[in-house]
């Protein structure tokens, strides 16, 4: 049986076990936090960004703990310092995404946000190949984004969506660093624990009284399953089986699922030029995955 160490470096050179497995890992994730995102909009005129994102959280958390509550106890303290910071990249990512799609359709602030798998992918990567799915879903994010001279974008908003691209950049490292020094989901759990206490003031104070609500609550553990429970524990997985690098270029299918999220349910409209941008960013993802299937030429 090979080691845990051994597991690792083949990990580094492609695809661990079946690559079914690793894309529908991908897949179920992206599509399971873009739903989420749809949903969470609803929320945005009874408790803000700030409550919703509260509320994702802390409902998520208390679902990992209650699946993984054995995986959080054997955790160690080593790791604690990884799980903190990880905790910390999930508030800020997720509190600037969420105040960016108060601003922006859903598409084009996926877009921006792209750029932090993007440049894990571009700085990341060990084939020559892999540079060039890269460039193709940056072609593809690019076009996706529209005619930036004659749409009207908030420029704050577009400000938020790259601070919460800084911080999925930041996540996915940290995602497969975590993953690859514990067992099971304890220590994604003990992260969501701690991103939920740090969202907690300024969610409550966001979203004041409805906070209690029936119906808010019931669509805060939705979203908090669909955007964060589900695609963390899936990509966290995935993370396992995947080059880091790879798993940003597979990334690039988000903005696409984004923009048809957007468009069926909540009406933000695709133009030819993004149905083109889709095909570019599926086209980098389906060349990643071949390449991650191929071991990386040795250095030397």
């Amino acid at each position: 049986m090979a080691s845990r160490a051994e597991s690792r470096t083949e990990t580094a050179g492609g695809i661990r076990g079946n690559p079914a497995i690793a894309v529908g890992m991908v897949l179920g994730s992206i599509s399971s936090v873009q739903c989420g995102a749809a949903l969470a909009t609803t929320l945005f005129g009874r408790i803000g960004p700030a409550g919703t994102v509260f509320l994702r959280t802390a409902f998520a958390a208390l679902v990992l703990l209650a699946v993984a509550r054995r995986d959080v106890i054997r955790v160690r303290g080593s790791e604690l310092r990884d799980v903190a910071l990880f905790g910390v990249t999930l508030a800020a990512m997720n509190l600037s995404f969420y105040a960016a799609i108060d601003r922006l359709p859903l598409g084009v602030a996926v877009t921006f946000e792209f750029s932090g798998p993007l440049a894990v992918a571009v700085f990341g990567s060990r084939r020559r190949r892999d540079l060039v799915w890269a460039g193709l879903a940056g072609a593809g994010i690019v076009l996706l984004s529209g005619d930036f001279g004659g749409r009207s974008i908030d420029p704050l908003g577009a400000v938020l969506a790259l601070t919460a691209g800084a911080f999925w950049g930041l996540y996915i490292l940290l995602s497969a660093r975590v993953g690859g020094r514990s067992e099971g989901l304890g220590g994604l759990a003990l992260a969501l624990v701690i991103s939920a206490l740090l969202l907690a003031p300024v969610g409550l104070a966001g979203g004041g009284g409805e906070m209690g609500s029936a119906s808010v609550l019931a669509r805060g553990l939705a979203i908090g399953v669909m955007s964060s429970a589900i695609p963390y524990a899936l990509e966290i997985e995935a993370l396992r089986r995947l080059p880091n690098a790879v798993f940003g270029v597979m990334m690039s299918l988000e903005p696409a699922v984004a923009a048809l999220v957007g468009f069926v349910a909540l009406g933000q409209g695709l133009a030819w030029s993004e149905a083109v941008a889709i095909a570019l960013v599926v086209a980098a993802s389906a060349g990643a995955l071949r390449s991650a299937a191929t071991p990386a030429p040795r250095d030397g």
